[in-house]
């Protein structure tokens, strides 16, 4: 703990998770002012978004924050003559929405160059990845500039990787966890590991501080990942169900009312293995059999998610969410911290 308080220079080693298209700088500004580590994730966002958000996030806290990026595997798919037959297999939710059937655009992401450009720029306090290990280049021009970086694992091997590739922090992130599995030497579904089991095996494996991700949502969660070795937590459905958000509140309203045992990991909504709510979008994706590979499925059911989340249609959204949204019980992203604060040692 002492570790990440001293190097990030925060009071509480409480990281708020990086939701790639649902975070708020509002939210990312409350956790950091609160003594913990704001995230934001900036999964889709162009060299222009990212300077913009960097500039609003300046403005809305003078304490550390974090933004986070998704690394390319080589395996995303470019916009083709498959665009269409895909886009044609979701033409019901688009109508169901009142959106047009989506014409193939020029590119589906912005370029990893692009981003970093901005993000060097912008000069967070950490810059941290997923879906894979960072480049050589990337960790020495941020160390160059004084930006740590951030790996992301959800196997004890990936963490290996990481440790070895000189990143300054890992998160070791169980399949509990909410959003996107970012497993990168195997497939997500050969990697699902708990938390649990996770965490402290990741601490016998690596030399770098370790924050432990998944199922973690209020003070036991928080007393138990430190008892696992872990020297920080990084908490994701907890805060995304509060007012601070930028989800909608049929989204909160599901994160409330799902068990556990309700979530379901599924490529669905975006080609790639994530864990959320099977809603009527989601069944019905799944029963088609018809999923565009990653990132043309993100794209195509992106036209109608953000339709569904304008009109409050819950059961059109992605409603992603961990196995711990049953523990969720505050509305503030003020009272979500200080439950979690209540779980560190007295002198924390």
């Amino acid at each position: 703990m002492t570790d990440l308080r001293g190097m990030l220079g925060i009071e509480h080693p409480i990281f708020l998770g990086p939701y790639g298209g649902l975070s708020s700088v509002r939210l990312t500004a409350a956790v950091s002012d609160a003594g913990g580590f704001g995230s934001f994730g900036l999964y889709g966002y162009d060299g222009d978004r990212i300077r913009t958000t960097g500039a609003e996030l300046r403005a809305a806290t003078d304490r550390p924050f974090g933004v986070n990026i998704w690394l390319p595997t080589g395996d995303e798919v470019e916009p083709n003559t498959q665009h269409m037959i895909f886009a044609q297999a979701l033409q019901p939710f688009y109508e169901a929405v009142g959106v047009e059937l989506p014409a193939r655009p020029e590119k589906y992401l912005p370029s990893l160059d692009e981003q970093l450009e901005a993000i060097w720029e912008v000069a967070p306090a950490v810059l941290s990845v997923v879906f894979g290990v960072p480049s050589a280049e990337l960790i020495d021009e941020a160390r160059r500039r004084g930006i740590r970086v951030v790996g992301t694992a959800t196997t004890v091997a990936e963490a290996v990787a990481l440790a070895e590739s000189g990143v300054d922090a890992i998160v070791a992130t169980g399949m509990e966890a909410a959003g996107h599995r970012v497993s990168f030497l195997r497939p997500a579904e050969d990697s699902l590991v708990g938390t649990f089991a996770l965490v402290p095996q990741v601490v016998d494996a690596v030399d770098v501080p370790v924050i432990a991700a998944g199922g973690i949502a209020d003070r036991r969660g928080v007393a138990a990942a430190l008892a696992l070795g872990a020297s920080g937590v990084q908490v994701g459905t907890a805060f995304l169900a509060t007012a601070d958000s930028a989800t909608t509140d049929a989204h909160r309203a599901a994160i409330r009312a799902t068990s556990a045992d309700e979530t379901v990991l599924t490529r669905a909504m975006s080609g790639r293995l994530a864990r959320g709510a099977r809603n009527r979008a989601v069944r019905a994706i799944e029963a088609s059999g018809t999923i565009a590979p990653f990132p043309m499925q993100n794209w195509l059911t992106g036209k109608f998610r953000t339709a569904a989340n304008e009109q409050g249609l819950g059961e059109l959204q992605g409603l992603w969410m961990g196995q711990a949204s049953p523990l969720v019980r505050y509305d503030t992203a003020a009272e979500v911290f200080a439950e979690l604060v209540a779980g560190l040692p007295a002198e924390q």
